[in-house]
This record gives structure tokens, C-alpha cells and sequence, in this order.
């Protein structure tokens, strides 16, 4: 793959052997690295499974997720050998895809390979069981918008339902309902055969639960994403033109974890497995675009899993709260004060805490004066305590770590 690589136009570095080549938690993440000669172990702090130390060779990469999310580095890599490396920037990275195809290829299957690792380890630590039916929540979805009298997105649920449960446990229920809602839309359901498709307002583009073999480009208008939790339908986001949402179809053959619904009339442009290649080969800028939002993903499922290992709630929250400081580019500084978009509440739900274990926790949080509660938003007067915390516990996890390791060697 190297041999390919527009060397010309992009900088070649040289590192000798055990010299480190980007450090985890550091800054200088203007450029990802695509190895041309030698041998590089790239590895985590917090190991996390035996695929989280490995040794790379010619043609693999490394640095991709922090160089294109704009993140603080979360690996860190050291030459074996004497190495000669092919430094990307960011904004470089069109000029490699349009020479170069394979190279993005590559990068959006091995990000598909760590979103798995990463999925199935958090399941493991939370305890959830991945092999219950999915699609079956897809009458919840239809009960949920028939209840509302939205007889557009109701049937198109309660359609999909049938079509991918067709023994399900509510079929009968299902089809009363559809016998009431009257003519059933022809469209529902059948495979996408057009790049360019029209939506009117408030028409399914997808429903969460069912599965996925498109990822979308908003062309013109409007999308929401949404889900729904405990009976009520939560906004997540709402798209504008130039969006790139339902990635995940390409890589993983999964059900929607969220709905995509029409915001007003739009324009989208369907990308399924298929054409994805030609859609990079062609399209270099919106390939640059995907693979920032799957960095962005990676750096956030690290992130979760990271902090599912810390043992101490406490420590857990704190580690969240730099999560979302983080996540939104905010910069550190001493003395700074911030407001996160979230309470207590939220706080503890986001770290998967039992709830009783999350108060005693949010308490004791609490105790530390730089943090108050304004209009059920959690407030620090000084941001960069929350740094601090974090780092303290993390730095407890590591100790455990290699005090556990210390006794299995005995």
C-alpha cells in the first residue's frame, strides 16, 4: 500500500529504534502516521484487551482517531526498528484518498474492527446481554407513534416490524393495528435503489431497531435524530446539509440504535456497502468527513470503556466530566469556570451507576466546593480541577493494575 502513497506532496519522518513517536495524552495531533519501513508498537495506558498492544508494519497506520477528531492522543507508539513514516495532516488527507483509495478503505474497516472490540467489551462490563431481539422493539417504536396519532410513522414501524419479524410475538396485534390505519404505503421497507432520495416532513428515513445497509449525506433540509427512552421520544441532534448520519450500516451489520426523521422536506444522498468505494474514490471530501465522525466514535466508546474500568464511582464521574470537557474542545485553564448542558441525574445515568451508588457518589462530589448545582446544571468554578480529580484516579486504577499483576507473578 505504501509503495502507492503520494510521497511527494506529504512528509517522511524517521524515528530510530525506541524512540517514541506520539505519546498518549499529548497535543501534538496534527498528523496521523502511515508506517513505509520497519516495525512500531502502538499501545494504550489503560490496556484494554491483547488487540490494544500491537506491533505494526509496513502499510498500517496509526494515530488516525486523534489526528482527525482533534482529540488529545490516545495511544502511544514506539519504533522497534529504525523507522521511515509517512506524516499526514489533516487537511491532507483528500490528496492521499484521491492517490490512494485503499488507505481510507482500510482506515473505515479497521475502525469497524475497534468499534466491535470496543462495543463487546462495554456489554462485558455492563452486564448487558447483546443476543436478545432487537427488531422486537420495533412495535414499541409503532405503539408509541399510533398512541400519538402519527399514522405516517406508526405504520412504517409497524411495517418494518413484519417484514423483518414475520413470526414475531406481536404480529397479530400488528396487523390489527395496520388493518385500521388503512392502505399501507407500497415504499415501506423495499432496498434502496437510487443515490438521490426525497423525504417530506416527518417521514422515516430510518426507525431505530430496524436494520441498516445505508449511510445518508443531507443534501438540502433538515434531519432529526431521535429516541426513544422510558415512553418519551428524546431529540439528539438535528442535521443540517452536508451531515453524514447512519454510518454505522457500513460497518457493522447491526439494528439502528436511533431514528432518522425528516425535519421538513430533504434531499439525501444514499451510500450503501456496495458504492461506499466509489463514494471515497470520487468523493474524497466527504470520505475526509465519515472518517472524522467514526474518530470521533472510537474516541468516545475508549472513553466510556476507560472509564467503565475505574473501580471508584467517584473517580468514574470525574472521569465523565472531562469526558464531555474534552469532547466539546473546551481548554483547560485554572481558575476557568464552566456549566456543563446536564445535572446529577444525568451525570450518574451516563457512568452506569446503580442509583443508590451515584448518589453517595454525587455527594461526595459535592463536598468539593468548586462544584454547585444551578438550574439542574452541574457547575465547577474551576475547570481545571476536574483534570486533576481525573488524573488522581486514574493513576489509583494503574496502581491496582499493577499490584494485581505483581501477585499473579508470585
Amino acid at each position: 500500500m505504501s509503495d502507492n502513497v503520494p510521497a511527494a506532496q506529504l512528509t517522511l519522518a524517521t524515528f530510530k529504534k525506541g524512540s517514541f513517536i506520539i505519546i498518549e495524552g499529548k497535543r501534538d495531533n496534527d498528523c496521523f502516521f502511515i508506517i513505509k519501513v520497519g516495525q512500531v508498537r502502538v499501545s494504550k495506558e489503560a490496556e484494554l484487551a491483547d488487540t490494544e498492544n500491537q506491533l505494526f508494519g509496513p502499510g498500517d497506520f496509526f494515530g488516525v482517531v486523534s489526528a482527525m477528531s482533534g482529540h488529545l492522543r490516545e495511544e502511544t507508539a514506539q519504533a522497534m526498528t529504525d523507522v521511515s513514516l509517512i506524516a499526514v495532516k489533516k487537511d491532507q488527507f483528500g490528496l492521499l484518498i484521491q492517490r490512494n483509495t485503499p488507505v481510507a478503505m482500510k482506515i473505515i474497516r479497521s475502525f469497524s474492527q475497534k468499534l466491535r472490540h470496543f462495543d463487546q467489551s462495554i456489554m462485558k462490563l455492563t452486564s448487558k446481554d447483546e443476543s436478545g431481539d432487537d427488531t422486537e422493539n420495533l412495535y414499541v417504536i409503532a405503539e408509541y407513534y399510533h398512541n400519538l396519532g402519527n399514522r405516517k410513522l406508526a405504520m412504517y414501524a409497524y411495517v418494518r416490524y413484519l417484514q423483518i419479524n414475520p413470526n414475531g410475538l406481536n404480529v397479530a396485534n400488528v396487523k390489527a393495528r395496520l388493518s385500521e390505519l388503512g392502505e399501507v404505503d407500497p415504499t415501506i421497507g423495499k432496498p434502496v435503489t437510487v443515490f438521490n432520495i426525497r423525504k417530506k416532513e416527518g417521514e422515516f428515513i430510518f426507525c431505530e431497531h430496524e436494520p441498516g445497509n445505508e449511510l445518508y449525506i443531507l443534501q438540502e433540509g433538515k434531519v432529526k435524530i431521535t429516541k426513544i427512552v422510558s415512553g418519551s421520544e428524546v431529540l439528539l441532534a438535528v442535521l443540517q446539509p452536508g451531515d453524514i448520519f447512519g454510518e454505522m450500516a457500513i460497518l457493522e451489520n447491526k439494528p439502528r440504535n436511533a431514528s432518522a426523521i425528516s425535519y421538513g422536506d430533504s434531499l439525501l444522498l444514499a451510500v450503501n456497502k456496495a458504492n461506499v468505494e466509489n463514494m471515497v474514490k470520487t468523493q474524497p471530501q466527504l470520505a475526509t468527513r465519515l472518517i472524522q465522525i467514526l474518530s470521533e466514535r472510537i474516541w468516545m466508546a475508549y472513553r466510556h470503556l476507560a472509564n467503565l474500568m475505574l473501580k471508584d464511582p467517584l473517580g468514574r464521574l470525574y472521569d465523565m466530566l472531562l469526558t464531555h470537557i474534552e469532547k466539546n474542545h473546551i481548554t483547560i485553564e485554572k481558575k476557568k469556570p464552566f456549566v456543563f448542558n446536564f445535572g446529577a441525574k444525568e451525570l450518574i445515568s451516563m457512568v452506569g451507576l446503580p442509583p443508590a451508588d451515584g448518589r453517595v457518589a454525587i455527594t461526595k462530589m459535592m463536598d468539593n466546593k468548586t462544584f454547585s448545582i444551578k438550574d439542574n446544571k452541574l457547575m465547577v468554578s474551576d475547570i481545571d480541577e476536574v483534570q486533576r480529580q481525573t488524573e488522581y484516579y486514574r493513576k489509583m486504577y494503574l496502581l491496582d493494575q499493577k499490584r494485581e499483576q505483581a501477585k499473579g507473578l508470585r
